[in-house]
């Protein structure tokens, strides 16, 4: 393990980072403006017939835009969304299916599975990816294909896996002109990047903050369905993955029929846990009403509660300034511990594994 970094050293940072994970974080607010424009406008879209229903299919950061996109729509929408995270579709998927098969590399095996069962099955389909084995399969098939930039991670890429989707069904009507609501999500983040970003010193630095309290800690977040839920899943993944720790996520009301009775016991285990809590002004009052009477009967259990609330005008700025904060609180975490973000070294042997059959 290499030495730990100082979190205030810029030079230090950018050396660890051997794939330019930082550099691919600054770059969200220029994926989302670009997505919206130059990647949609050049997609040839079919005459669809009415939709009953829409499938996001792919794994990994390729899903989180499929959860954004559940949330994000559920009460401006009105068709169900899902997020299939599988081989195989559920058996509702039909010819009056909306099916977005999105995969960063286009060769992830569940969504090359889905996607040939979602055309077998008459559904409509439209890829997302930057190549690979779907990009060749959509142009077999004359499938409606979004060709998005290559270079970066999957989970590094948000802007480029979730925007499309909401552009296009905005072209197809199901929604409302969300172009004002983009490009001010996306200057709104980029003006939070110098508030987070590496360069912005620790004091001032919210997630470098939060990075400190998570060392050598068991991250545990937790989000409130219906607005906050798919960022604490993306938090935990991205812990997982660029800090190469555990961490685990839950949401409200569940967690207060389940989890919470579970943090009594061993007490030496629960001083590692430290919760953060993703707050937003959009919680139902008794949610709100939840989340104060938990922090009270865990307080003393846990090594400590954080509560980190969304900022920004509109549904898509107050998602993503958690999401930009989370994301860069993970990079400062892998920093702490000495680590590289970017590799996935175990995810590849498993790929690697699987492909010798």
């Amino acid at each position: 393990m290499v030495q730990q970094c100082d979190l205030n050293d810029f030079e230090g940072l950018c050396r660890l980072d051997s794939t330019g994970m930082m550099g691919a974080l600054e770059g969200l607010p220029a994926q989302c403006t670009v997505a919206v424009g130059d990647i949609c406008d050049c997609v040839e879209l079919p005459a669809i017939e009415a939709i009953s229903n829409i499938v996001v299919t792919g794994l990994g950061g390729s899903a989180i835009g499929g959860d954004l996109l559940r949330v994000y729509t559920a009460g401006k929408i009105s068709v169900p969304v899902t997020v299939n995270r599988d081989y195989v579709l559920p058996e509702f998927v039909g010819p009056d299916t909306l099916v977005f098969a999105v995969s960063y590399s286009g060769n992830t095996e569940e969504t090359l599975s889905a996607y040939e069962e979602a055309r077998a099955r008459g559904a409509s389909v439209i890829a997302i990816t930057t190549g690979g084995k779907l990009a060749g399969m959509a142009a077999r098939d004359g499938v409606p294909l979004v060709k998005i930039p290559a270079g970066c991670a999957p989970r590094a890429a948000t802007g480029y896996l979730f925007i499309p989707t909401l552009v296009i069904l905005q072209r197809l009507g199901l929604l409302p002109d969300l172009t004002g609501e983009i490009t001010a999500m996306a200057g709104f983040i980029k003006e939070l990047q110098n508030k987070i970003g590496p360069e912005s010193p620790e004091e001032e630095n919210v997630s470098k903050q939060i990075a400190h309290k998570l060392y050598k800690k068991i991250p545990v977040v937790w989000g409130v369905t219906g607005t906050t839920e798919v960022v604490a899943q993306r938090w935990k993944g991205q812990i997982n993955e660029n800090a190469k720790a555990p961490a685990y996520w839950n949401v409200f009301p569940e967690l207060n029929h389940n989890e919470i009775v579970g943090l009594e016991y061993p007490p030496e285990i629960l001083k590692k846990i430290h919760v953060v809590i993703l707050r937003d002004e959009q919680e139902h009052p008794r949610v709100q009403k939840r989340i104060e009477i938990t922090k009270g009967i865990i307080k003393d259990a846990l090594d400590g509660v954080t509560e980190v609330w969304s900022s920004g005008d509109g549904d898509l700025a107050r998602l993503f300034s958690l999401i930009y904060t989370g994301d860069y609180a993970s990079l400062y975490l892998a920093a702490l511990y000495g680590i590289d973000p970017g590799p996935v070294k175990i995810i590849d042997y498993l790929k690697w594994e699987l492909a010798k059959e």
